[in-house]
């Protein structure tokens, strides 16, 4: 059973050939057997109050298509009864008063809560290692990792712990643990999903999103989760959608576009071979691959760690051990405070994007710096537009690696902060876009020691453009089964 999709999940519970408390016993089972430190806080009674109440609504004829599906949530999304520690010592024993506009949505539809999934510390690195509560380990092999910062989410469903999970993206944060781990992965339009609730990294980037076995299931979780939220103010005022409403539409005449940025030094062999031949089989498809050049893609990457870093400095500053979150237990005065409790509450990762966003947003730097990457990151969405709007666009969508190498192994990077930014290239660019962009598994690459680690197709659309993407992805999954695969 816990092999099914979501879909298939979903029809179970429906035609009542299993129950949303059977099928909720069996994830926890699952949970609680594993190694992989994907789950940071797990509630057995909690989880089965929610279940009971699915039965409830599914014996009454009351159930959506999500009612009584076990989901698990990222734990940068507060959630009412069950710890929300963003993976950080500042926040290790907060409980929200209230839930995220996401895990309401959730509620409303009927899922089951499994639990908090693991994350880098504020959703701040490429590999979850840097949570304070440890890394997580990736399932097709536990001596790498299994991406950041939406690293348990990832490596929970790719070790069928949930058949679904929420997650989000920053710079690359739910398409870059997808693709290392071997499941689906997809960031919406920017403004598609309500920041309401979600603990805040950098507020211009920062997007909720779900991580599944398959295009389908997240179309379906899109339906559940997206919609105007008038508590954001970057909430965007659009009608709700049927993401699965063209899930069946050939792809006859898609024009593919293919950036000879992605595909330059510093990819991988083994990952644009499998690359490649995702290309091909859309070729097969009835899709044409068309070159674009996205030429400004290489500075994706100080536009970001410097726009990024400026708005975490202003976000974090309200953990100041004041109202909640850690706070030191020896100090002198406010000051002494403040200090001691924010060395002691964040870790290094996050202390060093505070110390470069303060700094480019100081006086005499914030021209230099800061404004000059905004003027930049417009260049970049320009540059995307150019390729896709207008009559006289070059594609309809684009594709490429998600990330330049397989997964690495655990701690060979932790020293090399540069190293770890780098692994971002193909996915920054889009986010400073805010374009919708998502990962499928298209095979294998080899590891460096214990075999093969997974490969992620990357496919980017124009904005608000997730059905036709999830139509593309869920097209190539019907003619592969690399989606399919599983690790031991």
């Amino acid at each position: 059973m816990h092999k099914l999709t979501l879909k298939e999940l979903s029809a179970q519970l429906q035609a009542r050939k299993i129950s949303a408390t059977e099928l909720a016993t069996l994830f926890l089972d699952r949970i609680a057997a594993s190694d992989l430190n994907a789950f940071l806080h797990v509630d057995r009674d909690l989880t089965l109050a929610q279940a009971k109440a699915a039965d409830v609504r599914l014996a009454g004829n009351d159930a959506g298509p999500l009612t009584g599906v076990p989901i698990a949530h990222k734990d940068i999304f507060v959630t009412r009864n069950w710890r929300t520690t963003a993976g950080s010592r500042m926040l290790q024993d907060y409980v929200s008063p209230f839930d995220a506009t996401v895990v309401e949505q959730f509620n409303a539809a009927g899922t089951v809560t499994l639990g908090k999934l693991n994350c880098d510390e504020f959703a701040m690195g490429s590999s979850n290692e840097n949570s304070f509560y440890g890394a997580v380990k990736n399932p097709w092999d536990k001596t790498a990792i299994p991406g950041g910062s939406s690293g348990g989410s990832a490596a929970a469903v790719a070790a069928r712990l949930a058949p679904a999970a929420t997650a989000t993206d920053t710079g690359g944060s739910i398409r870059q643990p997808a693709s290392l781990c071997g499941v689906t992965g997809i960031k919406p339009t920017y403004g598609s999903v309500s920041r309401y609730g979600m603990i805040a990294f950098a507020s211009s980037l920062d997007q909720g999103g779900p991580i599944a076995k398959t295009a389908e299931d997240c179309g379906l979780l899109l339906n559940a989760m997206t919609g105007f939220d008038e508590r954001d103010s970057t909430s965007l005022q659009r009608p709700k959608e049927d993401f699965t409403r063209s899930l069946n539409q050939s792809l006859q005449g898609l024009r593919i576009g293919v950036p000879k940025e992605f595909f330059g030094a510093g990819l991988a062999a083994d990952v644009e071979a499998a690359v490649r031949a995702a290309l091909a089989e859309f070729e097969k498809l009835g899709a044409t691959l068309v070159e674009i050049s996205l030429p400004k893609t290489e500075l994706s990457i100080p536009v970001y760690y410097v726009i990024a870093p400026a708005e975490a400095s202003s976000n974090l500053s309200r953990f100041d051990g004041v109202r909640y979150g850690h706070r030191a237990a020896d100090y002198k005065d406010l000051a002494d405070m403040y200090k001691k409790s924010r060395a002691e509450g964040f870790g290094d990762e996050v202390k060093r994007r505070i110390l470069v966003g303060s700094y480019v947003l100081s006086h005499g730097y914030y021209d230099a710096y800061y404004l000059q990457a905004q003027k930049i990151r417009r260049l970049i969405a320009e540059d995307f537009q150019r390729a896709l709007a207008g009559e006289n666009r070059q594609c309809d969508v684009i594709m490429g690696p998600v990330s330049p190498t397989v997964a690495w192994d655990l701690g060979d990077k932790t020293d090399d902060p540069v190293a770890n930014y780098l692994a971002d290239i193909f996915t920054l660019s889009t986010s400073l876009a805010g374009l919708p962009g998502m990962s499928i598994p298209c095979g294998f690459g080899q590891g460096e020691k214990n075999g093969k680690r997974p490969v992620g197709l990357q496919i980017i659309g124009n904005y608000f453009d997730e059905a036709r993407l999830l139509n593309v992805a869920h097209q190539f999954q019907k003619a592969t089964d690399w989606h399919l695969r599983e690790p031991a």
